[in-house]
């Protein structure tokens, strides 16, 4: 059958005969950039349906359907299918369309999974976690640290649909840039992968950034004269949002790996070599995590050190004055017994006399209990 026919066929499904309804939802709704989240369509899946053609954005690309007609007519260019947090139901005649296999899609439409790259036939599908550093006044046992969303892209030879989950993450920026540099967009589906792999690394290294002046200002409230009363719940707490961001980092250097070293229909060569340079600062970003890990977990153990020094300096100041009571307390405990004949009982100056056997007593103690660090 004629792609035309297939086409038709799609269209006529029940399960998508609002596929065109779909397509033309962009067209009732103007044009928005997903980088003012202000503006962002929260009332529509569809982000924005675009037709490339050598790189130049073509005005005739509102229409999903027609668009990709267009484009298999003329075998040439690809175009661009942006959503938002699909529903299963809305996702369907987009995969039915573009005859996506059901075990991607499933993934596409319910999220959390990790970084990956898979192949299936043709179409290459690709999931990337999105980072957000959350702004803070002051880290405290609660605060949150980054966010996190996602991104799937899938990959043809004439398409590009990238699904988006979560509040951030937009790719207006990465859209634009592109368009900017029509030679480079002319390359096909795979540079805007690449683009977008580039955007979401690019954002990795802008959180790590401004992680650093958080693990600065816990080290300096740990390693303070007042270390020892910092919150750990705060360094804890901040060790869990270390762990997020690594998890949503570490597990794409092999995606990326996979991407700039095997050979792949989706991925043109010339363009696959620029996954090297991606690659790269992954692990840049990779070391500074697994850096701020280390540094954390040294932190924690100093505080705890900390804690332990000054609970030990506590009991021997209480040690120490425990000794010096002792010796009024001892002394006045023999002479407050009711016995006839005890020394120095009838004298006249037995009682001052005790009382500065008693002084000179504690402030020997005192001094050598000053002298020797307890006091």
């Amino acid at each position: 059958m004629s792609v035309a026919g297939n086409l038709r066929k799609v269209g006529n499904l029940p399960g998508v005969g609002g596929l065109r309804r779909v397509g033309r939802m962009s067209r009732k709704r103007p044009r928005v950039d997903l980088s003012h989240p202000a503006r962002s369509p929260l009332g529509s899946a569809v982000v924005n349906c675009v037709r490339y053609h050598d790189g130049i954005r073509q005005p005739d690309g509102k229409d999903l359907v027609e668009s990709v007609e267009r484009t298999r007519k003329t075998d040439k260019g690809f175009v661009w299918l942006g959503l938002h947090e699909p529903t299963e139901r809305q996702f369907a005649g987009v995969a039915e369309l573009f005859e996506l296999h059901p075990l991607a899609v499933e993934d596409t439409v319910h999220a959390h999974q990790r970084p990956k790259v898979e192949r299936y036939g043709d179409t290459l599908f690709a999931v990337f976690k999105t980072v957000c550093y959350v702004d803070h006044v002051e880290l405290t046992a609660t605060s949150e640290v980054v966010d996190t969303g996602e991104i799937m892209v899938f990959v043809g030879r004439d398409f590009v649909i990238t699904v988006r989950h979560g509040r951030h993450g937009s790719l207006g920026p990465v859209r634009e840039g592109l368009e900017a540099e029509p030679q480079r967009l002319a390359k096909g589906p795979a540079a805007v992968l690449h683009a977008i792999a580039d955007h979401v690394v690019d954002d990795y290294l802008q959180v790590t950034d401004a992680i650093q002046a958080d693990m600065d200002q816990i080290e300096s409230d740990v390693f303070s004269e007042q270390g020892a009363r910092v919150d750990p719940g705060r360094v804890y707490q901040f060790k869990r949002e270390l762990l997020e961001l690594k998890r949503a980092v570490i597990p794409l250097d092999r995606p990326l790996q996979v991407l700039a070293t095997q050979p792949m229909r989706a991925v043109d060569p010339e363009i696959q070599t620029y996954f090297r340079d991606v690659s790269d600062h992954l692990q840049r970003v990779a070391e500074q995590i697994h850096a701020f890990d280390d540094l954390v977990n040294s932190i924690l153990q100093a505080h705890l050190a900390q804690v332990t020094v000054a609970q030990n300096s506590d009991m021997r100041k209480i040690t120490a004055w425990a000794a010096i009571i002792a010796v009024p307390t001892m002394l006045c405990g023999m002479y407050g017994m009711n016995f006839e004949n005890m020394p120095e009982l009838r004298l006249t100056y037995g009682y001052p006399a005790v009382l500065g056997v008693i002084a000179t007593a504690c402030v020997l103690l005192y001094r050598g209990f000053r002298r020797n660090g307890w006091l």
